[in-house]
C-alpha cells in the first residue's frame, strides 16, 4: 500500500462526509437469512470515536447510496465489477498521533448474502488485496466473519508498515486499511483487532442490535 493510495482512502471518507446522499431502505432479513442493511445501519457499523479509544477521528462514519459515482470509488476495477446488487458504501477514518498511524474502515452493503459472496473474490483479487504492496504477505485474522483475508506489507520507501484486510459478514463486505509513517505504528495484532471490531459490529447490525463492539472490548 503506498501512502498515496492510503491518502485516497482518507479522501474518500472526506468526500463521503461532504457529499453523502441517498435514502435508507428497510432491512429484508427473514427466515434466518442475514439482513440487508439500511443506510443508517451501514453508518452505525462503521467504528466511531467511542469505539476507537485512543484514536482521533479524521472523517466521521458516513454512508452513501452506491450510485454510479460511488460504485467507481467502492469498486474501482473494470465495469465496477463487485458492486453488482450493492446498496450502500461507507467509510470512517482515524489517526493515532503518537505513532503517526492511520486506519480507514470501509463497508459495502449488498442486497443479499449471495451478492456479497459473489463479489468477495472479485474485489479482493481485482483491487483490495493489492493495497498492501506487491511484496505483502498473507496473515491470519482468526475465525471472524464468513470469509476473511489479510495482507501485511509496506506503505512507503523506508519500509513503513501497511496492511489491508477484507472480511465478509453476511450481506456485507468490510475492509480495514492501516498504515504508519514510522516503523512500529502498525502491526498484525493491531490490524487483527481493527478487523475483528468491524466484523462484530456488522454482525450485531445484521442481528438487529445496535453495533457496540469497540477496541479492547
Amino acid at each position: 500500500m503506498t501512502m498515496r493510495n492510503y491518502r485516497w482512502c482518507a479522501a474518500t471518507a472526506a468526500a463521503l462526509l461532504l457529499t453523502g446522499c441517498g435514502g435508507g431502505a428497510e432491512s429484508d432479513g427473514e427466515n434466518g437469512k442475514a439482513a440487508a442493511l439500511t443506510k443508517e445501519q451501514v453508518r452505525e457499523v462503521l467504528p466511531d470515536g467511542e469505539a476507537m479509544t485512543g484514536w482521533k477521528e479524521s472523517a466521521r462514519p458516513t454512508a452513501v447510496k452506491t450510485d454510479k459515482l460511488y460504485r467507481q470509488q467502492a469498486c474501482p476495477i473494470k465495469g465496477n465489477a463487485g458492486c453488482e446488487n450493492s446498496r450502500f458504501f461507507g467509510a470512517s477514518t482515524f489517526r493515532h498521533d503518537d505513532n503517526a498511524a492511520d486506519v480507514t474502515f470501509l463497508i459495502i452493503a449488498y442486497d443479499s448474502e449471495q451478492a456479497a459472496r459473489a463479489a468477495y473474490d472479485v474485489l479482493w483479487d481485482g483491487y483490495y488485496g493489492k493495497r498492501a504492496g506487491q511484496k505483502a504477505k498473507a496473515f491470519g485474522l482468526g475465525r471472524i466473519g464468513d470469509e476473511r483475508d489479510a495482507r501485511f506489507g509496506t506503505s512507503g520507501f523506508q519500509g513503513e508498515p501497511g496492511a489491508v484486510t477484507q472480511t465478509r459478514v453476511g450481506t456485507t463486505l468490510l475492509w480495514t486499511e492501516a498504515a504508519s509513517a514510522g516503523k512500529g505504528g502498525v502491526d498484525e495484532d493491531g490490524v487483527r483487532e481493527f478487523a475483528t471490531v468491524l466484523a462484530e459490529r456488522a454482525r450485531q447490525a445484521q442481528n438487529g442490535d445496535a453495533p457496540s463492539a469497540a477496541l479492547g472490548g
